[in-house]
């Protein structure tokens, strides 16, 4: 596929054409990481279809091209460089090659870096952010299960017993829903399952006070950092059970 057709620069000379195909694996690396900045779905599954015909292996396509891409994304959606609708082009674009690679990965029997259910607390329907953390979470190498908004305790321990993750991701961005944080968290403890999962929490007016008030174990303030802390999170405890 040809990029930037016909754009012409500010000195009215136009550019040469990129065809990834002609790229060496270094230089098409780059490139992929600027198309997934720039949210081009198409070239992104160009390239990593590229790199799997010279013989990559599916596990280094998604942590070098893909991976490495979204980590550049996140990290200027953190600064406040990107905004919401360009994290979403982008986390699309990495779906598109993650579709290639979740099949290869899976023949394979790759382990995941870990797994998450993730969903927004009763009685809030908001889920961009929520979406986001699931989008930057699978970026990282977690299978994540989303199970959508407006989510009761009975829900969440119904997921949790179903999939047996390693991190119960709870959001809220309303203020009147964010107490019901509590009540999951207290559930777990009486179940006593609180010791099983990582509890995580986001959402706009949550901060760490909060997050230390109902239990949880990491406060997130951005997608980027959910999935930077989720990776840290989960080495720490498996350590710990070795």
């Amino acid at each position: 596929m040809l990029d930037n057709v016909g754009d012409h620069n500010e000195m009215g000379e136009e550019e040469e054409d990129i065809i990834l195909s002609e790229l060496p694996n270094d230089e098409l690396v780059l490139q992929m990481h600027d198309d997934l900045y720039d949210g081009l779905k198409e070239d992104v599954v160009e390239g990593t279809t590229i790199l799997l015909e010279r013989g990559w292996s599916a596990e280094k396509v998604l942590s070098e091209a893909l991976v490495g891409g979204m980590t550049i994304v996140g990290i200027d959606f953190r600064d406040g460089i990107l905004f919401v609708p360009e994290v979403l082009l982008a986390a699309n674009a990495m779906k598109g090659g993650m579709s290639i690679l979740q099949p290869l990965l899976a023949e394979t029997g790759a382990k995941p870096v870990g797994t998450m259910v993730i969903g927004t607390v009763k009685g809030d329907i908001h889920d961009i952010g929520k979406n986001l953390v699931g989008m930057m979470m699978e970026g990282a190498g977690f299978v994540v299960i989303d199970i959508g908004i407006n989510n009761s305790v009975e829900d969440y321990l119904a997921a949790l017993e179903k999939y047996q993750p390693d991190i119960l991701g709870m959001s809220a961005l309303l203020t009147t829903t964010m107490p019901y944080m509590k009540v999951v968290v207290n559930a777990l403890v009486e179940h006593g399952l609180r010791d099983k999962y990582i509890v995580m929490v986001g959402g706009a007016p949550l901060n760490e006070e909060f997050a230390d008030a109902v239990g949880a174990d990491a406060y997130c303030r951005d997608a980027a950092e959910a999935s930077t802390t989720a990776i840290r999170m989960v080495a720490e405890k498996r350590l710990a059970c070795a």
